[in-house]
């Protein structure tokens, strides 16, 4: 085997694994991020020789080696992809479902899905007690409740009865409070999760043009 034939060897097996760490993107963006790759290491092995390397498969070598496992990389491809479709939506819910599958790539995604989950399950709290209490407006609203000696604060939605000696701290007030707060907190975890997956899309450090 000559001196070129297993360079493109070793390029095409680097790639050929790359290609099997795509599972789940579409056929045409996989094969745009090999084509860029394959172009990618041609330029830097194509550098490195230029500067004084001792040769084509060294060269190579190296650059495979700077790159990291194709795995690895195929997993940070599948995610900066994931983020992308992620990062171009306002929807709650298409913003869940994204850190869902993230949460599946990195710890990092863990985390930010945890946050939002509770950043959006306390917006929809304050927008529904809000919303309940024109219909249970003796039951529904932001409660002080009395246990033994001492008091908890509680969100109530209208069902069941107030025990006795409850205190609705904020009445009719309820309404506007809620929907700000619902809102506001939605809107905020919402802006929160869009920037840190900026964020971390800029961290990934993806080959130049590969991306």
């Amino acid at each position: 085997m000559t001196m070129a034939n297993e360079v493109q060897q070793k390029i095409d097996n680097y790639l050929s694994r790359l290609r099997a760490a795509l599972p789940g993107l579409p056929e045409d963006e996989a094969r745009d991020i090999v084509e860029e790759l394959r172009s990618h290491i041609t330029e830097k092995t194509s550098s490195s020789i230029s500067a004084g390397g001792t040769g084509s498969l060294a060269a190579v070598d190296a650059t495979l080696a700077a790159l990291g496992s194709p795995e690895e990389l195929g997993r940070q491809y599948r995610t900066d992809a994931l983020l992308g479709r992620t990062e171009g939506s306002r929807s709650p819910f298409r913003i869940l479902r994204g850190l869902f599958q993230w949460a599946g790539l990195s710890f990092a995604g863990f985390f930010v899905l945890l946050g939002s989950i509770f950043g959006y399950f306390f917006g929809a709290v304050f927008t529904l007690v809000a919303l309940m209490k024109p219909i249970h407006p003796q039951s529904a609203g932001l409660w002080m409740i009395p246990r033994g000696s001492d008091f908890e604060i509680s969100f109530r939605l209208g069902f069941g009865s107030v025990p006795p000696g409850g205190k609705d701290l904020l009445g009719w007030w309820t309404i506007p409070v809620g929907l700000l707060a619902g809102g506001t907190l939605t809107l905020l975890t919402t802006a929160v999760a869009l920037w840190l997956i900026r964020q971390y899309r800029k961290r990934l450090m993806l080959p130049k043009g590969a991306a």
